[in-house]
């Protein structure tokens, strides 16, 4: 792609993506407009997108449900681009979803100790209960454990890419 066509694509993106007080105007908007004010969340500097792509790559990741939601929180929090930060929740969908958990599986079970002992947690609890427990905790604890460290190296690669491209431009 040409940076003529990366260009004329942007600007049809932006005539088209609904602006900060479109956005805000949203009768659902209301409990958290006052926090969605700052200039700063919606305009396209280096430090704030960078900020953005990192919140939205970790909630992204680490978030099952409502990562959206927990992704403009924590944006609005370090100061990060808004719309951004939603945008980078998107990693994952129903077709990166598999792989991505199964790397991160895998990934916290090579960290994670050989044997997780917590068969204690599981003595008053009934058969059916116990067998549940007892799933969520020996798969649930490397699933998580990986999922914990891919959300946190895309953030980390994700900020530091952010400013390596803007740097170069």
């Amino acid at each position: 792609m040409t940076r003529r066509t990366t260009r004329t694509t942007w600007a049809k993106v932006r005539r088209q993506a609904p602006g900060k007080d479109e956005i805000l105007a949203s009768p659902w908007m209301a409990p958290v407009r006052p926090h969605l004010q700052d200039d700063r969340l919606w305009h396209l500097e280096r430090h704030c997108v960078a900020r953005g792509v990192a919140t939205g790559l970790f909630m992204g990741l680490l978030m099952p449900v409502a990562q959206i939601l927990f992704a403009v929180a924590a944006s609005v929090a370090v100061r990060g681009n808004v719309p951004v930060s939603a945008a980078c929740t998107l990693v994952t969908n129903p077709l990166t979803v598999p792989p991505i958990y199964y790397a991160a599986y895998q990934i916290g079970e090579r960290v994670l100790p050989d044997a997780l002992d917590l068969t204690w947690l599981m003595t008053d609890a009934t058969h059916w209960l116990g067998q549940g427990l007892n799933w969520a905790v020996t798969h649930g604890t490397p699933l998580m454990t990986g999922l914990l460290m891919l959300a946190t190296a895309s953030a980390l690669a994700g900020f530091a890419v952010v400013h390596l491209l803007w740097a170069r431009r």
